[in-house]
């Protein structure tokens, strides 16, 4: 096998390998063998760069926690300027792209139900990531609430909480329904319901 002098590439290649077969298989039913055979380097190779699947894994958590900033980032950029409008921009784009995905579903939402008990490394990364999700929406919602758009009889920190944990639910009865309706249905009651003043 053909070495190289790019020392990110063999991790790079580990990490997209695994968060595929991550997201398609699980964390238990994907295998070390199976990741370094997916990203073409040899098994020793693994050791190298990452003690265990354990702290492999709470990495790919973290990949794709910044995959998840960018896209969050880009979407952003070209969403209507009213606060509200902005979170339904941001959760229509993040709707299409679990329509067009070919593993639909969230991996951190995937991890939680399958290894938050029996991986602390896990558990820890995945409690950071969606404290970051509901800080930043916490924003947004801050935004809304001064444009008089959502309610103010409950704080923004526990709105986005709510919406969180909602969204999530709603991700995990789309991978059961193959439909991706769910969503749409959470994201109309969050924003046109739940969220409106009264």
């Amino acid at each position: 096998m053909p070495r190289t002098a790019d020392k990110t590439d063999i991790p790079r290649r580990l990490a997209e390998a695994g968060y595929t077969l991550f997201a398609r298989h699980g964390y238990n039913a994907t295998g070390i063998q199976q990741i370094t055979d997916a990203a073409g380097v040899p098994k020793g190779s693994f050791y190298n760069h990452f003690e265990s699947k354990e702290a492999f894994a709470a990495q790919i958590i973290h990949h794709y926690a910044a995959w998840m900033d960018k896209r969050w980032q880009a979407h952003l950029a070209d969403a209507p300027a009213a606060p509200l409008d902005t979170i339904r921009h941001l959760f229509q784009r993040f709707i299409a792209q679990h329509e067009q995905a070919a593993c639909p579903g969230c991996l951190v939402g995937n991890f939680a139900g399958e290894v938050s008990e029996s991986s602390e490394a896990c558990r820890l990364a995945m409690a950071d990531v969606m404290a970051q999700w509901r800080e930043r929406l916490a924003g947004l919602i801050t935004l809304a609430q001064a444009s008089g758009s959502v309610r103010t009889d409950m704080p923004a920190a526990q709105l986005a909480s709510f919406f969180w944990d909602t969204w999530e639910g709603a991700v995990l009865r789309m991978k059961v329904e193959h439909s991706s309706q769910p969503l749409h249905e959470a994201l109309g009651l969050m924003l046109d319901r739940f969220f409106r003043p009264d």
